[in-house]
């Protein structure tokens, strides 16, 4: 069986009881812990890619954790622009933590290190990674087994997806992430991000890479570099990641989906071709 673990971004939880762009960021996510719980509990963790909280206040990160708490696999939160360091470290157990204080670390799984990364500035929404946290990059990287996999994890792309908007406060160092990454992107089996709340699938370089629609709101998909900022309340999903020695492959998941869903194969004895085309239109 592939190792599986779950991939959550862009959470958003405000305090208890409130709601956010007129949606419930609370009863959003605790839909998707239940369907994790539900369907996904075989899965080793889940990975939390930052905006645990959208203004970072203690209440919220309560709220959160109180959250994640149901969820039946363990977990690792991280930092995205809309975070508190400190707040979030205070609050949560489960968020990684360097010798600098930043919200960094590592795990070793059957198919490699993982490596979650701090791009958080609190003084902007977009993504940094300053010498501390590059050095502390550099330093974990060199220190992995020359045939070890790699899987590295952060808030903020280190590349422009297209989203004008969201590019504009992507990461600031993107060449300096870039150029401590090169002696290893060969064994770099996958960059996750989240930041953009979009489903995004391709390659930095030759390193794949995907990121998903947040659990609560969304950014509008818009190419043109004039067009307005806009959010929207397309649907949640999180992510289901199965890897094996050879293939790592993701899957987006729409967790408050209720379009019909209806058996492939026609009732017994009649046609295939008369079951679909006589299927009632919606």
């Amino acid at each position: 069986m592939p190792f599986k673990f779950i991939h959550i971004t862009d959470t958003h939880l405000a305090n208890p009881g409130s709601t956010l762009y007129g949606l419930d960021p609370r009863a959003r996510l605790d839909a998707a812990i239940a369907d994790i719980n539900q369907h996904q509990s075989d899965a080793a963790f889940a990975v939390v890619t930052g905006d645990l909280t959208h203004w970072g206040e203690a209440e919220s990160y309560a709220n959160f954790a109180e959250a994640m708490a149901a969820l039946k696999i363990p977990y690792i939160a991280m930092v995205g622009n809309h975070d508190k360091r400190v707040t979030c470290l205070d609050a949560l157990k489960a968020a990684p933590r360097d010798s600098n204080g930043f919200v960094q670390g590592t795990r070793t799984t059957e198919h490699g290190l993982f490596v979650f990364l701090d791009t958080l500035d609190e003084t902007s929404h977009a993504g940094e990674m300053c010498a501390k946290r590059l050095g502390w990059l550099a330093s974990t990287l060199a220190a992995a087994p020359a045939d070890m996999p790699l899987v590295v994890f952060m808030h903020h792309p280190p590349f422009p997806v297209g989203v004008h908007a969201m590019d504009e406060i992507g990461l600031k160092q993107s060449a300096e992430f870039a150029e401590v990454i090169a002696p290893y992107r060969a064994r770099i089996r996958h960059l996750f991000f989240g930041h953009v709340h979009r489903p995004i699938f391709g390659s930095y370089g030759k390193i794949p890479f995907s990121t998903l629609r947040g659990t609560n709101h969304q950014v509008w998909f818009e190419l043109d570099q004039s067009a307005p900022h806009l959010a929207s309340h397309e649907p949640p999903a999180y992510g289901v990641v199965l890897i094996d020695d050879e293939n790592l492959v993701v899957h987006s998941h729409d967790f408050l989906d209720q379009s019909l869903r209806f058996p492939f194969a026609p009732p017994a004895g009649m046609d295939g071709r008369d079951y679909a085309l006589s299927f009632p239109a919606r």
